[in-house]
């Protein structure tokens, strides 16, 4: 029984940290959307990245590996 409650606590933290990952990655994504809208000369580079950013968080729910 011990040992499921750890496992369980485990799958908890894991679960936390994804949602906390996903939030960053959601921020970190709008301030280069809003980079890339606010630059003259945005590498052709990094627009390509902020758009797989989006395409990446849009089929993104719970899970990075969606």
């Amino acid at each position: 029984m011990e040992e499921a409650r750890r496992v369980l606590a485990r799958l908890e933290r894991i679960d936390a940290l994804e949602r906390s990952l996903l939030e960053e990655l959601r921020a970190l994504l709008h301030e280069a959307e809003e980079w890339v809208k606010a630059e003259r000369e945005v590498p052709e580079t990094a627009v390509d990245a902020v758009a797989r950013g989006r395409q990446m968080l849009q089929g993104t729910s719970r899970t990075l590996l969606a």
